[in-house]
This record gives C-alpha cells, sequence and structure tokens, in this order.
C-alpha cells in the first residue's frame, strides 16, 4: 500500500470566498463539483487543500483525505484493526472509491483511490 497524497479538507460556507483567499497563497481551482472544490499549487500539483460545503453521500465531512493506490487493502487493514468506519467503502458517481474512518484523536479521515476506466 502506498500513499500517493495527503489532503485537508476544509468546511467552508463561501467556496468563492475560500477559494479567493487560498488563492492569494499560490493556490488555484483544479476541481470544483459544487459541494467540493480542490485547489492545488501550480508549481507542485501534489499541494493541495480541498474545500467542501457538505459531502454529496455521507452523513459526516472529513477532516482530511488520504489518496492510496489500493482503497481495498486499506480498507481490510482498517477493518482488522478495529478502527471505527463512519462511512462505509462506496464506488462514488464522481470516480472515486472511498470510505472514511475515526483515527484515534476522533478525525475522520477520506480513505480514497481514483477508479480507472476499463
Amino acid at each position: 500500500m502506498s500513499v500517493r497524497r495527503v489532503v485537508p479538507d476544509i468546511t467552508t460556507r463561501s467556496m468563492a470566498e475560500s477559494r479567493d483567499f487560498y488563492g492569494l497563497l499560490g493556490l488555484g481551482e483544479v476541481m470544483n463539483h459544487g459541494w467540493v472544490m480542490t485547489l492545488a499549487s501550480s508549481v507542485n500539483p501534489t499541494a493541495q487543500l480541498t474545500l467542501t460545503t457538505h459531502d454529496a453521500s455521507a452523513a459526516v465531512r472529513p477532516d482530511l483525505s488520504v489518496e492510496v493506490d489500493d482503497v481495498d487493502a486499506v480498507h481490510t487493514a482498517v477493518l482488522a484493526s478495529g478502527a471505527e468506519i463512519v462511512h462505509p467503502l462506496t464506488d462514488e458517481e464522481w470516480g472515486v472509491r472511498r470510505f472514511f474512518v475515526r483515527d484515534p484523536n476522533g478525525q475522520v479521515v477520506n480513505v480514497l483511490s481514483h477508479r480507472h476506466a476499463g
């Protein structure tokens, strides 16, 4: 299992205001689904921040996202550890397979892999 990126998730009431603020720090919009927006550095595209107003399919919002190469293997390991799954392993319509787990500090972690066509 390998980690591809770790992204903080920030809850916002104003996407535009938050996007503009983080733009001052050098982050630009690279993805926007209305309820979730990802900002990234143009010189280091793995330096990212996610803004959310809510979550489209989960009852809770994550505090951070960890993209892994094999979400199924990570899910199996997390289940075996006894950690609390707060959103089940799900294939989402926007192209990711993900689940949420609560870490020992109470933070909700969105663990995901991008699905590839074919």
